[in-house]
């Protein structure tokens, strides 16, 4: 069995880890990336807390993160799509332009 303080440490490097991609990227399928690795670390967090304390809150609520984030790759790919028809690039300086 893990311990709760290395779960929260290996969750809080996935964290990190994602963040760091979405700062330092300017490709939108690396930022898209990092924040999965994000939510990733944050339902590490509610399954740890969840196994620690003996309920079973954490787990689910963990499941409906997972679905909130299938459905927010679903749109973001077609965001993405989108954004390479139309600019042929996906570099994320070059969307700054698409105003109007």
């Amino acid at each position: 069995m893990i311990s709760f303080g290395h779960a929260l440490a290996f969750a809080g490097a996935l964290f990190v880890l994602g963040l760091t991609c979405v700062l330092l990227h300017r490709q939108i399928l690396m930022i898209l990336i990092g924040v999965e690795i994000m939510l990733n670390g944050a339902s590490l967090v509610f399954v740890a807390a969840s196994a620690y304390w003996q309920q079973v809150d954490g787990q689910v609520f963990a499941l409906l993160l997972m679905a909130i984030t299938a459905a927010e790759v679903a749109v973001a790919l077609a965001m993405v799509v989108y954004l390479w028809r139309r600019k042929r690039t996906l570099v994320a300086d070059e969307f700054n332009r698409m105003r109007g």
